[in-house]
């Protein structure tokens, strides 16, 4: 039975006229050129396609980096002895984990921070960036064009690199783990590459080339992860560096894009729920830009370009059904430009990516020929539904061995994140293959606050609707276990960012479902957070969760299911939180605060329920440095596997040993 996956997509079909003889050269303000512009693209008739957008990926370089945690057991007065000995399987954890670490640390996502253009392929390698000829891409024949070591930065790396139209120059993003701030250089190509300048706080960037062949990079400039200001600037003899665009509302903020045919750029202005797309004329980009459509409350929207027509993704129209592999729930674009072709990867949690080709001429989808994974073989892949509280139905994806005997005594780990209208991430993990391949099911719940059903599917589960997504998961377990799906002792939950909401609100409500969960950089103290407006993020994130600062409504709803508001003595799962140091998007501080409170409460239930009473364990990882852009070392997955082994009483003789051979993909 094939998927069908729902995309929401209307493609706008328009004459794309030249935008107009070079205008005075000026400073762009706020919605002036609206409606004397927008008149000049006629449109003509839908399109549908299904191709249209990719963003840069981000290059995940995983290292070895010191910790420091601290556990229940160093904090509580109580004597606890384990219920279970997994010394001899703990001793060939640790050998196999001192192998890993010891190793270079190696990618495992088909994703780096590379480009090609013209004959070459820009790449970094070591502590520098280099380019090489495309035809000896594999050889180490390359051009070294800087050392990063010569900003001073602590191991920095390269996340983002744009080629000037004409090759004149490269822009490369740098940035360190410790901070999501990027510092962009600019280097001039010749015989000797020199740095020609480099701009601090750089969010997005691209290059376009004006009627005087003169290359300009147009940029965005990040304060305290907000992105309110557009800068172009051009180099050499005409050198200059100024501002194109303020954006004037706190709660949006903007990111720059390059057409796939570098026809446009376009500037998107957008918040968690609405957005508004400027063209930018990549033959006259000192023109006036062009507004698509002004921004419309619940309206987001994107722009890709072909043979002179614009294609726009959107969330408003009746979507489009394509029917993919059964396995897929991943969906990858290639980011290399082919005006014929597109190409893209699909990919699940335990199978690698898999290469299509749709060709436009054709209008015909072609897959990738050779070798199968045997992964589609030896696991299913299950599409059920749960029914929660009020009667909706809610999808879930799970997956297991197809030769796994008695189910209700597999190992769950159930997986989950229910906000800001993001779907829920299932692209390839190896640890996730691992798992399954030693006998675990895994299940990812489409809750309500994602984005898997659409817009509706998101409101409803955002602002005073928050409890839905708490209900969603709460019926999904259930619904798992009635089904024969593992059982409470034996069902873990895990979660990132946003998603630690509804997991710390159901540890709190209804623990007895879980044995343990990990935590990510979770966001567990909403309320506090919502009510500081000096946080960078407070103010875009008024629409997903409310203003519990001038709306009483909104705060009190926020108690109702807040995970540091509700902690109170009871019994609760053990606990596994990873946290970064520097965590501008979830401060540490309100992470030390639960954890704090936590143990507290524990300590009370402990205590009140006297000798022999076996107390959870809460661990709190607190990683040095670090940001909220996850960086997936072998430590840090080992840990949390290592954790739900032990918390779970399972033997890991093998998964380490397999975990290593996959970490190498």
């Amino acid at each position: 039975m094939q998927q069908k996956t729902k995309l929401f997509l209307q493609a706008l079909k328009c004459s794309i006229p030249h935008l107009g003889k070079c205008m005075q050269k000026q400073h762009l303000n706020h919605c002036n050129f609206a409606d004397h512009y927008y008149n000049r693209i006629k449109l003509k008739k839908y399109h549908l396609n299904k191709c249209l957008q990719t963003k840069p990926k981000i290059s995940e370089l995983a290292r070895n980096i010191p910790s420091r945690s601290f556990s229940h057991k160093d904090l509580l007065p109580v004597k606890q002895e384990k219920e279970k000995s997994l010394s001899k399987n703990m001793d060939a954890f640790e050998k196999v984990r001192t192998k890993l670490e010891t190793q270079p640390q190696e990618e495992y996502e088909i994703i780096n921070a590379e480009i090609k253009h013209g004959g070459f392929v820009y790449y970094q390698e070591g502590c520098c960036l280099v380019r090489c000829k495309d035809e000896e891409a594999d050889n180490d024949n390359y051009e070294v064009l800087f050392n990063l070591e010569e900003l001073k930065l602590d191991q920095p790396f390269i996340d983002c690199i744009r080629v000037a139209p004409d090759e004149k120059y490269v822009a490369a993003k740098i940035r360190t783990e410790d901070s999501e701030a990027s510092t962009c250089i600019v280097v001039k190509l010749s015989d000797q590459p020199v740095m020609e300048a480099s701009f601090p706080n750089v969010s997005s960037f691209e290059w376009v080339k004006d009627e005087e062949e003169e290359d300009v990079l147009f940029y965005t400039f990040q304060r305290n992860l907000r992105c309110h200001d557009v800068y172009r600037a051009t180099f050499g003899d005409n050198k200059r560096n100024e501002r194109f665009y303020t954006e004037k509302d706190p709660s949006y903020f903007i990111f720059l894009y390059l057409t796939k045919d570098s026809r446009f750029l376009t500037m998107n202005i957008m918040n968690k729920t609405t957005s508004e797309v400027w063209l930018i004329d990549g033959l006259s980009p000192w023109d006036p830009p062009v507004l698509i459509q002004k921004r419309i409350r619940g309206v987001l929207y994107y722009v890709e370009h072909r043979d002179d027509e614009l294609y726009i993704l959107t969330n408003v129209g009746e979507p489009t059904e394509f029917k993919l592999p059964p396995w897929a729930c991943g969906f990858i674009m290639d980011s290399n430009y082919d005006p014929k072709n597109c190409a893209f990867q699909l990919c699940s949690p335990i199978r690698p990516p898999k290469y299509y080709t749709y060709k436009f001429a054709e209008s015909k989808l072609f897959e990738e020929t050779g070798h199968e994974d045997l992964i589609t073989k030896t696991s299913r892949v299950l599409r059920i539904e749960a029914k929660s509280k009020d009667g909706k139905l809610v999808p879930m994806t799970v997956f297991h061995k197809t030769d796994s005997e008695d189910l209700q005594k597999k190992p769950l780990l159930v997986h989950v994140y229910g906000a800001y209208g993001m779907d829920l991430k299932m692209n390839f993990r190896p640890e996730r293959r691992v798992l399954v391949d030693d006998g675990w099911i895994l299940a990812y719940c489409h809750v309500r606050g994602g984005g898997e059903l659409g817009l509706q599917w998101h409101a409803d589960g955002r602002l005073t609707k928050k409890l839905n997504g708490l209900a969603d998961l709460e019926a999904c377990i259930k619904t798992l276990h009635g089904q024969g799906f593992s059982q409470p002792s034996l069902t873990s939950l895990t979660a990132f960012s946003a998603g630690g909401v509804l997991v710390g609100a159901l540890c709190n409500s209804n623990p007895a479902l879980l044995r343990a969960v990990t935590l990510e950089a979770p966001f567990l103290d909403v309320l506090n957070t919502m009510m500081d407006t000096s946080l960078p993020l407070t103010l875009e994130e008024l629409e997903e969760w409310g203003n519990p600062s001038s709306d009483e409504k909104h705060k009190n709803y926020i108690k109702r299911y807040c995970p540091y508001q509700n902690i109170k003595p009871q019994h609760y799962p053990s606990i596994h939180i990873t946290a970064y140091e520097n965590d501008e998007r979830v401060p540490l501080k309100g992470i030390v605060n639960y954890t704090k409170k936590l143990q507290e409460a524990i300590t009370k239930h402990t205590e009140d329920m006297g000798e022999g009473y076996q107390a959870p364990n809460i661990i709190l990882d607190i990683q040095p440095g670090g940001n909220h852009v996850i960086e997936d070392s072998h430590k840090k997955i080992t840990a949390q596997i290592k954790f739900l082994y032990e918390e779970l009483g399972l033997d890991n003789t093998s998964v380490f040993e397999d975990l290593k051979k996959f970490l190498k993909f």
